[in-house]
């Protein structure tokens, strides 16, 4: 059993264990947020399909208009107009001017257009007091061009990607079946929210802090409720679940007599490794049991999410075939003193601020408190100060921080 590996050496073994999604379903435009193609998708149609205006005015000839100004107007003659969706029937000859509104198609025969606000109506006339021209003119395909593919597999679809693949002409799209997690809690000291608190008992965050990050990163969770700390307690909540994914414990992990999973995956499971050189969350354990990955995340609510969100997270990646990295590493300057973990990486939580002046664009603070047990740290902190083995970060250096992909939104 290997243990106690760097953080970049369990990344390493934690991808190279998981396999990527095969599975695929169709659905509706309506419920393709967040969701991963699973097939290039090309454009079904151009757009626009015809040259058409991208402003309210005249479609002309351009030089039946050349020279027009305050001082020499050009007035041409109106034959009709050509609304969105109802071209002009005819075709615009010499001194002729049809209305056009945006989007509209433009007219046969004309070649430039110019804005409502440079005109003015005499009548059965147009006087312009600019010339008209393409400009204003977006042409055939501009935007899209049929069979050519603008989505690719592996594309997290986003709003504006939801829109490209409807405006491609797309109702339903393929996409990767979302992986199943369970995650199961451990502890006898663990109850139920909602509940009486007995003493020396705490409410179980990590089920649901876990489950969570789990729905953001596109996977979908199961629930598996608590196991008490016997090691035959989790085998059979284990045994009494569907076909998982991927299984996430929490707590259990470590060294103690009650850690319970890591007892159970050293007798019945495939270990892959124990122990990560990292501060929180040092203890994980990463095996397979019964034919299914299982991720044993520590039991301190903080410890739980920042390992999720290192490992967890890009492991659901690669399942899914994102292409877009599970978290992005930035430059900032330390407002405050960030303490090292020795032999350790630590990632100390932050409040993560963009500074166009600063070294890298960003500032990071600390929370209030670093304490493994402190989920508030987790509620609004929006990143990871990353301080490397045998060192501490002082005020005013520039840093490596990871901000959580689920607040982009920075302070």
């Amino acid at each position: 059993m290997r243990t106690s590996l760097t953080v970049e050496e369990a990344l390493a073994a934690v991808l190279e264990h998981t396999r990527p999604l095969t599975d695929v379903e169709d659905v509706p435009l309506e419920e393709a947020l967040g969701r991963v193609l699973a097939r290039d998708l090309e454009a079904l149609a151009d757009h626009p399909d015809v040259d058409n205006t991208a402003v309210d005015g005249y479609a002309a000839r351009a030089e039946d208009t050349a020279g027009a100004g305050p001082e020499n107007p050009v007035r041409l003659r109106w034959i009709g107009e050509s609304p969105a969706g109802r071209p002009f029937p005819g075709r615009l000859g010499p001194g002729e001017a049809v209305s056009v509104y945006t989007g509209a198609p433009l007219p046969e025969g004309a070649d430039a257009v110019v804005a409502v606000e440079d005109t003015e109506r005499d009548g059965e006339f147009v006087v312009l007091y600019k010339p008209a021209t393409p400009k204003d003119i977006r042409p055939k395909a501009q935007d899209l061009q049929k069979g050519r593919v603008y989505l690719k597999r592996g594309d997290w679809l986003t709003p504006g990607r939801v829109g490209l693949a409807a405006g491609m002409g797309h109702r339903t799209l393929p996409v990767v079946r979302r992986p199943r997690v369970g995650v199961l809690s451990t502890g006898d000291e663990v109850v139920e929210p909602g509940t009486p608190l007995p003493p020396g008992g705490v409410y179980n965050s990590n089920a649901y802090s876990v489950a969570a990050l789990v729905r953001e990163a596109g996977g979908e969770p199961v629930l598996l409720g608590k196991a008490s700390d016997r090691v035959e307690a989790v085998k059979e909540q284990l045994a009494a679940v569907g076909s998982l994914d991927l299984v996430l414990t929490t707590g259990g992990v470590s060294m103690g007599d009650y850690d319970i999973v890591r007892h159970l995956l050293e007798r019945e499971g495939t270990i892959h490794f124990w122990k990560i050189l990292q501060r929180p969350g040092g203890p994980p354990i990463f095996a397979e049991f019964a034919g299914t990955p299982l991720f044993g995340l520590p039991g301190n609510p903080v410890s739980a999410m920042v390992t999720f969100f290192l490992y967890g997270r890009p492991m659901l990646f690669k399942m899914l075939g994102r292409t877009d990295p599970p978290y992005r590493r930035v430059r900032a300057v330390a407002e405050d003193f960030f303490k090292g973990a020795g032999k350790k990486t630590a990632f100390r939580r932050a409040v993560l601020r963009y500074d166009p002046e600063a070294p890298g664009g960003h500032r990071a603070a600390s929370v209030d408190s670093q304490s493994s047990g402190v989920l508030r740290s987790m509620a609004f902190g929006n990143a990871l100060v990353v301080v490397p083995p045998h060192t501490h970060v002082e005020a005013g250096e520039v840093v490596e921080v990871i901000p959580f992909n689920f607040t982009l939104q920075l302070a």
